[in-house]
C-alpha cells in the first residue's frame, strides 16, 4: 500500500493517525500493533483524516521515537520512518511489524489494537496472548527436503494476477523478493510452511493434516439406522489452500438445497444458507486453523438442519466467543495476508461481523460459535425464523446495515462515526455508501461539511 493510500483508507485496525509526535501515544500504538497484526502510524493527521498543519522536523521525530522506545518493554522493532509530503505539509510514516514477543509499556500495561483504538488487556487475556506468542509462528517454520522447485508456477502466476487486481498495480520486482516479503520463503530462500500450503500442488505430501473432510448426514445426528454410518456422501479434499477453499465451496454448493419463488415475471432463488456466510466459515477454518495439530483435519459436516465447519485448534490469542465480533488476532498472519491478496478474504477483520448480518438478513438464526481447547466450530442453521427481516436489509450492503442499526440505537450517524464503525474500509467507499442511502430515500442528510450527520428519513 502506498503512503497516499493510507490517508484514503482512514484510521483502522492497522492504521493510526496521530496529531502530534507525542512519545506516550507513539509508544502505546507501537505496542498495540506489535501485539496484534502490525500497522502503520501517520504523524500529523487528526483521527478524522484532516491534516494538523503542524510543522515537524526530522530531529523532533527522532527524539520522539527515542523517547517512545524507552516506554516500550521490550523494544518494538520498527523500520526506517518515511517523510510524506502532502501539499505544503510534511507527515511522517512509521511502520511496526507483528512481533513474536509480548510487548508492554513500562507502566505495566499490555495493549492490543482493537478497531480504531488501543485497548489494554486484562489478566487472563494477557496470559492467553503470551501463550500464543510463546508457541512461535509455526507457519514460518521449514520442512527439510522442500525447495522452491516444489512451488507451482501456475499457482504463483495466479497469485500475482489476483494480487495486482487487489492492489490496482502489478508487481514488477523479483519473484524471490516478493516470496520473502510475504513469508513464503525465509531469508535463504527455503520454503516456509505458509509457502508450502499456498504454492505447492500437493502440500499434504508434507502436511497431511492440511486436508479437508466433508460428510453429509441424512438426519440431525452423525448416525444412521442400526448404528451404521449415517452419511450419504463423504469426501477428502486435498490441494493448496486456495484449491481447498474452492473445492469445499463447490461440494457444499452441489449439496445445498435451493428453493425458488416467482415475483412478477422474475424467478428468485433462495439458497439453504447465505453464500457469504458459508464461504466466510470455510475461509476462516482453513486459514486460522492450528496446523501444528497433526492428527486433526478441518471438517465440514452437513446435517438436515445445519452446516458445521470445525477447525482444529482453539481460538488464538486473546480472542473469545464473546469478543470474536469486535477483536482480531491471526494465528497464521502470513496465510491470512496471502489469501487476502489472492481475493479469498474480502475485508480483513470484518468477516464474522458480516456473516452474522447476512444470516439475519436471510431470516436465519445467528451463527453458533463453539470454542473448545483444541477445536473451534461454526454452525449455520438453515431454518428460517417466522418474522421476516426489515425491508431495508434487502436493499443495503452489510456496511449500510450496520449504519442503519447504529442510527436506530443512537439517533444519527456522522461520517467519522461510520468510519469508526467500519474500520479498514476506505473513506471514499463509506461516503458512497451514505450517498447511496440518501438517494434511495433511506437517510436524510443534515448540515454540511464537518457538521454533516444522517438520520432515518
Amino acid at each position: 500500500m502506498s503512503n497516499p493510500d493510507l490517508l484514503k483508507l482512514g484510521v483502522g485496525s492497522r492504521v493510526a493517525f496521530l496529531a502530534n509526535a507525542d512519545p506516550q501515544l507513539i509508544a502505546e500504538t507501537l505496542v498495540a500493533f506489535a501485539n496484534t497484526e502490525g500497522g502503520t502510524i501517520v504523524i500529523g493527521v487528526h483521527e478524522d483524516g484532516t491534516l494538523t498543519h503542524t510543522p515537524f522536523n526530522n530531529t523532533q521525530i527522532e527524539q520522539a521515537l527515542k523517547a517512545a522506545d524507552h516506554l516500550c518493554s521490550p523494544t518494538v522493532v520498527i523500520g526506517n520512518w518515511e517523510e510524506l509530503q502532502i501539499e505544503d505539509d510534511k507527515l511522517y510514516v512509521i511502520r511496526a511489524a507483528r512481533s513474536i514477543e509480548l510487548h508492554a509499556l513500562t507502566d505495566g500495561r499490555v495493549l492490543i489494537r482493537s478497531g480504531v483504538k488501543n485497548r489494554p488487556l486484562g489478566g487472563q487475556e494477557i496470559l492467553r496472548l503470551a501463550s500464543a506468542k510463546h508457541t512461535g509462528d509455526y507457519e514460518s517454520e521449514l520442512i527439510i527436503g522442500v525447495s522452491k522447485n516444489d512451488f507451482s508456477r501456475k499457482l504463483l502466476d495466479e497469485y500475482l494476477t489476483k494480487r495486482a487486481e487487489r492492489t490496482k498495480r502489478p508487481y514488477n520486482g523479483k519473484i524471490d523478493d516478493l516470496l520473502r516479503e510475504i513469508g513464503a520463503v525465509d531469508h535463504d530462500g527455503h520454503p516456509t510452511i505458509a509457502g508450502i500450503l499456498m504454492f505447492t500442488e500437493y502440500p499434504q505430501q508434507w502436511l497431511p493434516q492440511s486436508s479437508v473432510v466433508f460428510a453429509k448426514f441424512v438426519g440431525k445426528t452423525p448416525r444412521g439406522e442400526s448404528g451404521l454410518a449415517g452419511y450419504t456422501r463423504r469426501e477428502e479434499l486435498t490441494g493448496p489452500l486456495p484449491r481447498l477453499i474452492e473445492a469445499s465451496w463447490n461440494i457444499i454448493w452441489s449439496e445445498m438445497a435451493v428453493s425458488a419463488v416467482v415475483k412478477g415475471l422474475e424467478r428468485e432463488e433462495t439458497f439453504e444458507y447465505p453464500q457469504f456466510a458459508v464461504r466466510e466459515a470455510l475461509v476462516n477454518a482453513i486459514c486460522h486453523r492450528d496446523y501444528r495439530l497433526k492428527g486433526r483435519r478441518t471438517e465440514i459436516r452437513m446435517y438436515a438442519d445445519r452446516l458445521e465447519v470445525i477447525s482444529p485448534g482453539g481460538l488464538p490469542g486473546f480472542i473469545t466467543v464473546e469478543n470474536i465480533k469486535d477483536e482480531h488476532f491471526s494465528r497464521n498472519p502470513r496465510i491470512v495476508n496471502g489469501l487476502f491478496q489472492w481475493g479469498y478474504i474480502e475485508e480483513l477483520g470484518l468477516g464474522i461481523d458480516r456473516m452474522m448480518e447476512v444470516m439475519q438478513q436471510a431470516g436465519h438464526k445467528p451463527p453458533y460459535f463453539d470454542a473448545r481447547p483444541y477445536s473451534f466450530a461454526v454452525t449455520l442453521y438453515n431454518v428460517r425464523q417466522k418474522h421476516a427481516p426489515p425491508d431495508w436489509t434487502r436493499n443495503t450492503n452489510y456496511r449500510q446495515g450496520r449504519a442503519l442499526q447504529y442510527i436506530k440505537e443512537h439517533g444519527s450517524i456522522t461520517n467519522r462515526e461510520y468510519r469508526q464503525l467500519c474500520a479498514g474500509v476506505s473513506a471514499e467507499t463509506l461516503r458512497l455508501d451514505l450517498a447511496d442511502m440518501v438517494e434511495k430515500g433511506l437517510l436524510l442528510k443534515i448540515g454540511s461539511k464537518k457538521g454533516t450527520y444522517y438520520i432515518v428519513k
